[in-house]
């Protein structure tokens, strides 16, 4: 009898434990270490072929990559500025007049809202990307 208990009490204890290796390894899968919920977000702006042009020195570029969060290494970042803050050739070759300038694959520019960049919910119409809630 004692060890029919034992035996059950240990199948227990194994199922318990297993469970639990199947709860975090499924919350590992989803949550990775690093990610966030703009990840796949910024990642579809970059696919979407837009380009983001900005400088290191330009506080309103500095903001709207603070509204990506972690996930603005996703971005298509494309830094404008040498470090004596003279303009890339690049940036003077697409004609970029003022930070943080986005444009789209057709080549258009989203206009700056509030002085401080283009909101996400811009992006994701301009790019038709899905925005996380």
């Amino acid at each position: 009898m004692e060890n029919t208990n034992n035996q059950k009490i240990k199948i227990f204890v194994a199922a318990i434990i297993g469970a639990l290796i199947i709860v975090i390894g499924l919350g590992m899968t989803v949550n990775k270490p690093g990610s966030t919920k703009l990840d796949g977000f910024a990642q579809c702006i970059t696919d979407s072929g837009a380009k983001f042009y900005g400088a290191f020195w330009c506080p309103h570029c500095q903001a709207q990559k603070a509204l990506f969060g972690a996930s603005a290494k996703l971005l298509p970042y494309i830094e404008c500025s040498n470090a004596d803050r003279s303009q890339k050739q690049a940036c003077i070759d697409a004609k970029v007049e003022s930070y943080p300038t986005w444009e789209m694959k057709d080549g258009t520019r989203l206009p700056v809202e509030n002085g401080a960049g283009v909101s996400l919910e811009t992006l994701a119409a301009k790019t038709q990307c899905v925005l996380p809630k």
